[in-house]
């Protein structure tokens, strides 16, 4: 684990919340610099990452995609296959453990997918935590199933009405929630986003996922991959993928971001194309917003995505070209998300669906000689019902 002492990442980042906030904010800052070289409590979340979590996931040859797309090989990081369905839990668990350290008895969350909701829920039922899951109306309907898990796992979901009552609204009460019980409660911050330690928490937590790509991938094919790809809304699994490869200057970098229904202000997530240096939710980063600098309401056929904002170690990333953000529009989305399905067996959640569709378009650039690795950051059951409802079910078939 790495610790950013100034918790900028070039331009991006720092700490920009309210006073009420800063107590909170610093010992959250001294306990996980304790921890994050502490033995004892790197032992103890190996443990449930590999026991619980069921650590390391699978990297897995994706040989019919590979035919059928006639380009490189590819590979698949099955985060999908980690316990509750997704990456949130690596970082669910790794929060819940620091909360614990520092004796909070409670633990709130914001989601948007459900999947940080539930992971969140899960670990708080492991560890007798009371758990408030705070989610936008918008979301708890279209990611109904996953609602249902959270609330049959014990924790209590606070639906949230007000804006466009999804996950930007989530995390504003979130937020407020835990200023109001800071002593008593930990807010376990689901993506690489918000004030000074979290993008720094949440990247480590997750790098698991990079690191383990890569010592996975090496074994089996003696080298590197040519490229890398994973989906972008806050940025929680991609840049725990991105970790991993970030200083391999031969491995190319792909973000898919979500372009909705087109670049018109609203219609869209593309915050790392469309967006502009402001702050929000306590960090300074790339926010999409109108020439008054007040924030447009996003758009993603998937909830996970559906964000103004993203991490701000993403918006360094990105100025710096380190990493290739592209757009993919809900409509693309939803054809990866049916064709992965019916190619590969898998049905992938709707954020991993758009960077399929990028993978795709990298992988005939690459060429057959070439490796890919796409990271299939969750399952996609939660999103079933919602896709037929959009596509109309029997449609495809």
């Amino acid at each position: 684990m790495g610790f950013d002492q100034v918790g900028y990442f070039g331009e991006f980042g720092g700490r920009y919340s309210p006073e009420i906030l800063t107590e909170a904010l610093e010992e959250l800052e001294a306990t996980y610099k304790k921890l994050s070289k502490d033995k004892k409590f790197q032992k103890e979340l190996a443990y449930y990452l590999k026991n619980y979590v069921g650590r390391p996931s699978p990297l897995s040859f994706a040989e019919r995609l590979t035919k059928h797309w006639g380009g490189a090989r590819i590979w698949l990081k099955r985060e999908d296959l980690n316990h509750s369905g997704a990456h949130k839990i690596n970082n669910a668990i790794g929060q819940a453990l620091i909360a614990r350290y520092m004796g909070k008895k409670r633990i709130i969350a914001e989601t948007g997918a459900g999947q940080h909701g539930l992971a969140t829920a899960t670990v708080g039922a492991m560890f007798g935590m009371e758990t408030v899951v705070y989610m936008g109306a918008v979301d708890v309907k279209r990611q109904n199933l996953n609602a249902k898990k959270i609330e049959l796992l014990g924790a209590k979901i606070l639906p949230v009405t007000s804006g466009e009552a999804t996950l930007k609204e989530a995390t504003s009460e979130a937020m407020r929630d835990w200023a109001l019980n800071v002593s008593t409660t930990h807010y376990i911050v689901g993506s690489a986003i918000g004030p000074h330690p979290f993008p720094t928490i949440v990247r480590d937590l997750q790098s698991v996922i990079g690191i383990e790509a890569r010592k996975q991938f090496k074994k089996e094919r003696k080298t590197l991959p040519a490229a890398i790809v994973a989906c972008v809304g806050g940025g929680s699994n991609s840049i725990g993928m991105f970790a991993g490869f970030l200083k391999d200057k031969s491995v190319k970098i792909y973000g898919a971001e979500a372009g909705g229904l087109g670049p018109k202000p609203g219609e869209h997530s593309a915050t790392l194309t469309y967006g502009k240096t402001g702050f929000l939710h306590g960090t300074k980063t790339l926010i999409i917003q109108d020439e008054y600098g007040q924030i447009v309401p996003a758009h993603s056929v998937s909830a996970g995505l559906d964000y103004p904002g993203v991490g701000p170690e993403h918006a360094h990333l990105s100025k710096t070209g380190r990493v290739e953000y592209r757009m993919v529009t809900d409509e693309q989305a939803l054809s990866s998300f049916i064709e992965v399905s019916r190619i590969e067996g898998i049905i992938p959640a709707l954020e991993t669906a758009h960077a399929f569709h990028v993978a795709r378009d990298v992988a005939m650039d690459l060429g057959k000689k070439k490796d890919l690795i796409i990271c299939l950051s969750g399952r996609g059951d939660k999103d079933v019902t919602e896709v037929l409802r959009l596509l109309g079910e029997g449609k495809h078939e």
